[in-house]
């Protein structure tokens, strides 16, 4: 049977958050849909909860660990429906958000990527609302620059991301070799193809400290490797250029703290003039600098006071 919607949730030893990941799915508005979960080798009890929800349009899927990659690739080529809608395991959505997604696709049938605004759990578990570089108003509409609109935050997170298996075979798959900013690279990939389609209200939650989130892991040359996937491209494109050197800037900052050389490969390549005057001064600060910095960003963050080289 065909769906409308195929989710497609890669799964990695997230045992504490995918009954709620799957629960916020069966509660769509919209329910023309199938759930595909990859189990890419899980060691916890994962696969365990996965298994205890009964519900018809629920199909899992194992294998060895592969990475998060592979395990997308792997459930967006047995997905049946017309538009693959991502989730990743520790993620969670409004009961709006595939509502939104398909208003998207009715208004905007020839864009590529469809997705909604979304907010991020911090670490002290407050939430706020994802910022963007550019005035998105308060109705549906297609963004003009994906790169300029998305130097504070990515205006296409992984979880509120949907698109068409014919466009997916155009843009070609997740990269396996990233182990790291594989869903910046898909999506860098399709704004370089295809417009994209933006709904303005919040239709999903970022866990921001979850349990093995990719997003704290090192893996600075992955990092390195999907920039220098553009490196063509950025020279005739000035947002996309603009928006790997604040890439670059924090790949610097990163490196730095985490004390890698790697940065040294890094820094020549920026121009300064596409960074904020924070990013500039903290991209000359040294190591101990840095993590005393971060330190008390984060001590800030407890106190709900969020500060950022990204505005």
């Amino acid at each position: 049977m065909s769906h409308f919607f195929s989710v497609v949730i890669p799964l990695f030893n997230k045992e504490n958050y995918i009954l709620k990941t799957l629960n916020s799915v069966l509660k769509q508005e919209y329910n023309d849909f199938e759930i595909i979960v990859v189990n890419d080798g899980s060691s916890d009890n994962s696969l365990e909860r996965v298994k205890s929800v009964k519900d018809p349009r629920l199909k899992v899927i194992s294998q060895e660990n592969q990475g998060v990659s592979v395990a997308r690739n792997k459930g967006i080529f047995e997905a049946k429906g017309q538009f693959i809608a991502l989730l990743d395991a520790d993620d969670y959505w409004y009961p709006h958000h595939l509502n939104s997604l398909k208003q998207l696709i009715e208004l905007f049938p020839n864009a590529g990527i469809y997705c909604d605004a979304y907010e991020i759990m911090m670490q002290n578990k407050t939430i706020r609302k994802a910022n963007f570089n550019i005035d998105l108003g308060n109705k549906p509409q297609l963004i003009g620059d994906y790169f300029e609109s998305s130097l504070i935050n990515p205006i296409i997170w992984t979880s509120s991301a949907a698109f068409s298996k014919d466009k997916f075979q155009e843009i070609g798959p997740f990269d396996i070799k990233l182990r790291t900013a594989q869903d910046l690279d898909f999506f860098a990939r399709a704004a370089l193809k295809y417009s994209i389609a933006f709904h303005p209200k919040v239709g999903m939650r970022y866990y921001k400290d979850s349990e093995n989130n990719l997003a704290k892991s090192k893996y600075n040359e992955d990092r390195l490797y999907f920039i220098s996937k553009f490196k063509d491209q950025e020279k005739d494109n000035l947002s996309l250029k603009k928006y790997l050197d604040v890439f670059r800037y924090a790949l610097v900052v990163r490196c730095k703290m985490d004390g890698s050389k790697l940065w040294k490969v890094v820094v020549n390549d920026i121009d300064r003039t596409n960074l904020t005057q924070k990013q500039v001064f903290l991209m000359k600060l040294s190591p101990n600098v840095l993590r005393f910095f971060k330190k008390i960003q984060l001590l800030l963050i407890k106190k709900n006071i969020y500060l950022t080289a990204f505005r």
